[in-house]
């Protein structure tokens, strides 16, 4: 009995050896918005990363971490992440960068389709139209993660 145990228990672990694994959670665009969408007004805090309260680059760095993407916490070391994008070739996803202070990257939003952008700002956690004169007139560039 002890012997068939034995032999039992070595076979499970040479299967196991050979099943592929699996991060708990996968990299996905369509994963990062639907995680950034639970979190619509949620309030804005400087130097936020939780669902307490984000600040832009907290929010977006939380998004992509819980997809197993791990980001800076900062807009403008994300920015120097991914690839350059066209604001023509923009897809669900990418990160979009703007100027909010004049004079560097200063905001981070997340693509999500139809001219639209999920960020935190100061009134929380929100989705606005980049075809706004504000975020028109601010916009930098945009960066896709692989």
């Amino acid at each position: 009995m002890k012997r068939i145990a034995s032999l039992l228990a070595a076979m499970i672990i040479g299967i196991t050896l050979f099943l592929p694994v699996q991060s708990s959670a996968a990299y996905s665009a369509k994963n990062v918005i639907k995680e950034a969408k639970k979190h619509i007004g949620t309030p804005y805090k400087w130097g936020g990363v939780t669902p307490k309260g984000f600040d832009c680059s907290g929010f977006v760095y939380y998004s992509f971490k819980k997809n197993g993407k791990k980001l800076p916490h900062s807009s403008s070391a994300m920015y120097k992440k991914g690839s350059k994008v066209k604001k023509s070739k923009l897809k669900p996803g990418d990160l979009i960068f703007f100027k909010t202070n004049g004079r560097s990257i200063s905001h981070v939003a997340i693509y999500i389709g139809k001219n639209k952008v999920i960020h935190s700002v100061s009134k929380g956690v929100k989705i606005d139209n980049l075809k706004s004169y504000y975020w028109k007139t601010r916009y930098v560039g945009a960066k896709r993660l692989k």
